[in-house]
């Protein structure tokens, strides 16, 4: 079952804690932040003046025939109006600034906690889901900082300043302000009881669809190569962006019964404004210009409250997004450096596994107090059944796990006390399938090492005998790769592989399954190269095809997490046990 993070689908609209640790990551632009304060208040400013400015220029200009007055009124309102466009441009610049920092750093803190996560999140996270994360909520995120959280304020202080105005003006005209705020206040309240839960199921059906369309196109061969275009197709279309859609329908039928109850109540407040206004004027109780400056101000009232309503909307969305962004920030980092660990010196490869038990699951071992001494560049041969714990073994060695119980020890360092990046530089690891990035063949095999130059690489190419294909391909070592390296043959990217461990020049290498793919021809380059590639390093070898690994110092046989026989290959088929069984049948399996 995959993980799919903690969001409570029912609550207000602010999230207090989501809330209070995004603005955390405001604090270091508060000077952008103050100044987009301040130049929002012009703005509001220029809001509330300009009905005034359009009454007083009506009543006072061109209904007392003072052509004087007018031209000064609209002059006056010109200038507050470029006022407040100067400020609205000023508040939208510094606030985008301000959100695209804070977009940048969430995405770097995010990369790195997800790099850092253990091996063991990743088989219960979709990609897909991951990257939903990334890009798409932290993009909800970007939107809510950058425009809604000084819009917010800019918008609320709009409606005050408004109805303050309209008090001072005329105060039984003003009651019927007052009303209008209360009608769509509850309107607003019964909105929030449906909106929360179904923005936070738009998030959720985004992430689907994005795990969905990771793992069709990664195994893009595997569908191809069992004709199941139109089963993925069925699926995608009616169950993942079926079910993505009816969530936004969803959405969008509540948001449908928000904003139009907004549009209706304003054109009903301005009716009964012009009315009971209208009365008013015809009574000679209040001027034109009253009336004027409050139908105008009535109108004004209703952009903020749609404005404000846009961003309920958008902070639901954000509540959601955050709320799923911090639980993957808060998932915790299994295997780090603690306090006092110390890089590890230069080894030379001696390692003891000392009564070690191993368990994904609690109460489920899948390594019983194992006991394995290897000495320094000596190769050892895991061999067993699919399951009896021979990868278990290797990923204790390189700390992709921790040991439930006992210890692991490279030359007397327990490797949970030395640094990660220290091991590591020490250990390098060929897989069954490895993985080739996007870029050049040159840059593929000097992630091995960094810092290494062309010849370097180009030598240990020539090591592993991967040059010959290289310069076969129309640019060489700059031909490049695409993701995963699907334009190169299984032989050609084990053999990249390989000369990308050999460049690291590891103490300790790991071979996991790394020729049970190859084919004979290739098999033949690898084994001359392995020679070579294994001289001088401590090195384990897992492999299904025993033929491989009868040359080893100690082959070791493993069976449901437990060591059963030990020994070289001509004293185990001397044995006649488990391993003369595996052999017997490896042998059989190949003839």
């Amino acid at each position: 079952m995959a993980l799919r993070g903690s969001a409570t689908e029912h609550g207000n609209a602010f999230d207090w804690e989501v809330t209070k640790r995004l603005g955390r990551y405001l604090l270091p632009y508060k000077r952008n932040i103050a100044i987009a304060m301040i130049a929002m208040f012009l703005s509001v400013g220029a809001n509330i003046a300009g009905p005034p400015l359009i009454g007083y220029a009506v009543d006072s200009g061109i209904e007392a025939d003072n052509i004087n007055i007018a031209f000064a009124a609209a002059f006056t309102y010109l200038v507050v109006q470029g006022l407040g466009f100067i400020g609205f441009r000023i508040q939208i610049r510094r606030m985008a600034d301000a959100g695209q920092s804070v977009i940048r750093v969430l995405r770097d803190q995010l990369f790195s906690h997800i790099q850092a996560l253990s091996m063991s999140f990743f088989p219960t996270y979709e990609t897909g889901r991951i990257i939903a994360r990334v890009i798409g909520d932290v993009n909800v995120l970007r939107e809510a900082i950058s425009f809604a959280v000084v819009g917010t304020v800019r918008d609320l202080f709009t409606v005050i300043g408004i109805l303050i105005s309209m008090l001072i003006i005329d105060a039984q005209l003003t009651v019927v302000a007052f009303g209008v705020v209360l009608t769509l206040g509850l309107i607003a309240n019964f909105w929030r009881i449906f909106a929360r839960r179904a923005y936070i199921r738009v998030r959720e059906t985004v992430a689907d669809v994005n795990a969905e369309l990771a793992e069709n196109f990664n195994g893009i061969r595997v569908v191809k190569a069992y004709g199941r275009e139109s089963y993925n197709l069925n699926r995608f279309k009616h169950d993942i962006n079926q079910t993505n859609l009816e969530s936004n329908i969803v959405a969008t039928r509540v948001a449908s019964m928000f904003f139009p109850s907004i549009d209706l109540v304003g054109g009903v407040a301005t009716g009964a404004l012009i009315y009971i206004g209208g009365s008013l004027v015809l009574d000679d109780q209040i001027s034109v210009f009253k009336l004027i400056t409050f139908v105008l101000y009535i109108e004004q009232f209703f952009f903020p409250i749609r404005l404000l309503a846009q961003r309920y909307n958008t902070f639901q969305a954000t509540m959601a997004a955050g709320d799923k962004i911090f639980w993957l920030l808060d998932r915790p980092i299994e295997i780090d450096n603690h306090d006092k660990a110390a890089p590890l010196p230069p080894v030379t490869g001696e390692v003891t596994l000392k009564d070690i038990t191993l368990e994904y699951v609690e109460d489920q071992p899948v390594l019983k107090k194992l006991n394995l001494d290897v000495p320094a560049g000596s190769t050892v041969a895991l061999v067993g059944h699919t399951g009896a714990g021979k990868s278990s073994i290797v990923k204790l060695i390189s700390r992709f796990y921790d040991v439930s119980n006992g210890r692991v020890e490279i030359d007397g360092y327990d490797v949970r006390d030395v640094t990660l990046d220290s091991l590591r530089s020490q250990v390098s690891v060929v897989l069954q399938q490895n993985f080739l990035f996007a870029g050049s063949i040159m840059d593929n095999i000097r992630y091995g090492r960094l810092d290494a130059t062309d010849d370097e690489v180009i030598d240990a190419a020539k090591a592993v005998n991967a040059h010959g294909f290289i310069m076969a391909l129309e640019d060489g070592y700059q031909s490049q790769v695409e993701e995963g390296g699907v334009m190169l043959s299984v032989g050609q990217r084990q053999l990249l592989a390989f000369a990308r461990a050999l460049l690291a020049d590891p103490k300790i290498l790991i071979l996991d399954e790394a020729t049970s793919n190859i084919d004979t021809q290739t098999e033949k380059l690898i084994q001359e190269a392995l020679e070579r590639l294994l001289k001088g390093r401590t090195s384990f070898v897992i492999a299904h095809r025993l033929s491989t690994i009868t040359n080893a110092d100690m082959i070791v046989v493993m069976d449901h997490g437990e060591i059963v026989e030990q020994g070289t290959h001509q004293e185990l088929l001397a044995k006649r046990g488990v391993y003369f069984d595996l052999y017997t049948m490896s042998y059989a399996e190949s003839a």
